[in-house]
């Protein structure tokens, strides 16, 4: 994707449900939060965020390293889309644009489309880069261990 395939500040103009494939998949910031193991609460419905990394979450570039066939491997992974926004904010991360946007907020000066450099969002502290454990060596009763605070 280039910055050609999209419009000009779309994310501030263009509606959630408008938006180009290009546009909407250059909204993640590649903070790879959203591929981190969460736990939910089953009396309070928090979700609580983990460094226990989804099996396919590259720790280095903090993408996944299947993206698009992903649901062979793990046909439990979101797709995330306008229509289903509603019902998938809560597991979404603070920081996140998709979440930001859909609140009707801004993005942070953080963000690559605002910064211009996709390393931006490692330097400000808000990825998992470097500091995950892949889910295959936890053993799931060991989640709450590795519960730690959102990066912000």
């Amino acid at each position: 994707m280039t910055a050609s395939n999209l419009r000009p500040r779309f994310w501030e103009t263009v509606p959630l449900e408008r938006m180009t494939r290009a546009e909407w998949e250059a909204l993640c910031d590649g903070c790879g939060k959203c591929c981190m193991n969460k736990l939910e609460d089953e009396d309070t419905a928090e979700v609580a965020l983990t460094n226990v990394a989804c099996r396919l979450f590259d720790d280095a570039t903090c993408r996944c390293s299947q993206y698009e066939i992903r649901h062979q491997f793990v046909p439990e992974c979101i797709v995330l889309k306008p229509q289903n926004m509603d019902r998938n904010l809560y597991w979404m991360p603070e920081t996140c644009a998709y979440k930001l946007l859909w609140q009707g907020r801004p993005l942070f000066d953080w963000h690559p489309l605002i910064s211009g450099d996709p390393d931006s969002v490692h330097r400000a502290g808000v990825s998992m880069q470097g500091r995950t454990v892949p889910e295959f060596e936890v053993d799931d009763d060991d989640w709450e261990d590795h519960i730690i605070e959102e990066p912000t």
